[in-house]
């Protein structure tokens, strides 16, 4: 397992590095710890945590995908899907899309979330993007409080088809 970057937190340090299917249950477990993925993401069995095994297959294949896991030594404390999405707008920019960041609750308000951000865009800037961008939903009060002191700017209104 590389290790994509290090964050030291108040002493300590944070590993990041691209997730592997052994991290699965633990990614899972950050998804359904939220209150809206509580209603929607979760397992119990391994039938369960088959569609998520598929997923993280499909991901992984893919190289305009990575799924990071951050880990305290042992344990993964937070996750973050970024996505490299090239188009023809915008002269053929290429974005980067940050999707599913978690941080583990007892070690969320220690700047970990802020290094992951941190991180990602440095990634993107790396890669030749010309923006970063993310969707969260309307009643995450909090974590477009935490997004607007990254810089990040309320833009577009974003729609949805559930199927």
């Amino acid at each position: 397992m590389s290790v994509l970057g290090q964050i030291s937190l108040h002493g300590t340090t944070v590993m990041l590095r691209r997730a592997t299917a052994l991290d699965v249950p633990a990614i899972v477990d950050l998804l359904a710890a939220d209150p809206l993925g509580s209603t929607r993401d979760g397992f119990i069995s391994d039938a369960d945590l088959q569609p998520y095994l598929h997923a993280f297959e499909a991901i992984d294949a893919d190289p305009a995908h990575l799924l990071l896991v951050a880990t305290d030594g042992v344990q993964v404390v937070a996750t973050m899907q970024l996505s490299f999405l090239p188009g023809l707008a915008r002269r053929g920019a290429l974005r980067a899309q940050i999707e599913g960041v978690r941080v583990r609750e007892d070690h969320r308000s220690r700047g970990l979330g802020a290094a992951l951000f941190s991180w990602a865009i440095e990634e993107a800037r790396r890669r030749h993007c010309s923006l970063v961008q993310l969707t969260t939903d309307k009643s995450r009060a909090d974590a477009h409080r935490f997004y607007a002191r990254l810089g990040f700017a309320v833009s577009h209104e974003g729609l949805k088809l559930q199927l």
